[in-house]
């Protein structure tokens, strides 16, 4: 009843009739007619009757009163139904200038942030210091995994998180199994490297979560992090990875010093950015 208020029959294609209304917004016969349903049908799924109710159903539903996404999967989930997959919508798609803030601040520590496909987003200086992450043609994590001499160069946990990294990847990949945009990530990756393609044979799943890494840096020695995968609610179509440096090997100071003045000139690439 409220989302009903809040749509004026003009909004809604129908003529007001220049009558005063006696209800705020859409009437629940017109909410009925526009959604191809049954006037009673409709009262009753207002009323929380336990009646049949279709996915395509409450999609017109929410398309006649204007439901936001949020709003459409809450009214999935009031039907008894699984919601949709999240979808972004046109007032959150530019937040990537708060989500560069977001890993800016994350500063003297890494951070990236990776769209669904595992292309690389956006990164902080710390991560192109540490991580060796630096512009290029196609940057792309599990790729970069698997190829970049550099990476693998400084991780002396490599073979213990490849298998974890294919088991996300995997479980990535089977929400969206039509997703050509997934095969088409998969199937370089395959050509690129009979270690991943021995790892995906394996058909482990994995949610993303937390993963230690140990890293031979040249300047400073051993770094020990900790990598979170994060999603923002708004944005499900990017993850962002933080590295938090763990209670070991000084890691924190020396992450501070690598970003200091003196830390930036002794790096061995330029400072991403």
């Amino acid at each position: 009843m409220s989302r009903r208020a809040r749509v004026s029959p003009a909004e809604a294609g129908l003529p007001d009739g220049g009558a005063r209304r006696r209800t705020p917004g859409l009437r629940r016969e017109e909410v009925a007619v526009l959604a191809g349903v049954g006037a009673s049908w409709y009262q009753w799924l207002e009323q929380g009757r336990d009646i049949s109710v279709s996915p395509q159903v409450l999609d017109s539903v929410a398309r006649v009163l204007r439901l936001s996404n949020a709003e459409r999967r809450h009214l999935y989930a009031l039907a008894g139904l699984n919601p949709p997959a999240p979808e972004v919508a046109p007032e959150d798609r530019d937040m990537c200038d708060g989500l560069r803030r977001l890993i800016d601040t994350w500063m003297p520590y890494p951070a990236h942030i990776m769209d669904p496909y595992y292309n690389c987003v956006m990164y902080n200086d710390a991560a192109g210091t540490v991580l060796g992450m630096r512009p290029k043609d196609a940057q792309n994590c599990i790729l970069d995994f698997f190829t970049d001499p550099l990476y693998r160069g400084r991780s002396r946990t490599w073979a213990q998180n490849a298998r974890t990294v294919v088991a996300q990847f995997r479980a990535s990949c089977a929400a969206a199994p039509d997703d050509e945009g997934f095969q088409e990530v998969l199937a370089r990756v395959k050509a690129a490297s009979s270690e991943f393609t021995e790892l995906w044979e394996r058909r482990d799943i994995e949610d993303p979560g937390q993963t230690r890494k140990e890293l031979d840096h040249p300047l400073v020695g051993l770094l020990i992090v900790e990598a979170t995968a994060m999603k923002v609610p708004a944005r499900p179509d990017l993850t962002i990875v933080l590295h938090t440096p763990l209670p070991e090997a000084n890691t924190a100071a020396k992450l501070e010093w690598l970003a200091s003045a003196e830390g930036r000139r002794g790096s061995m690439y330029p400072v991403a950015g």
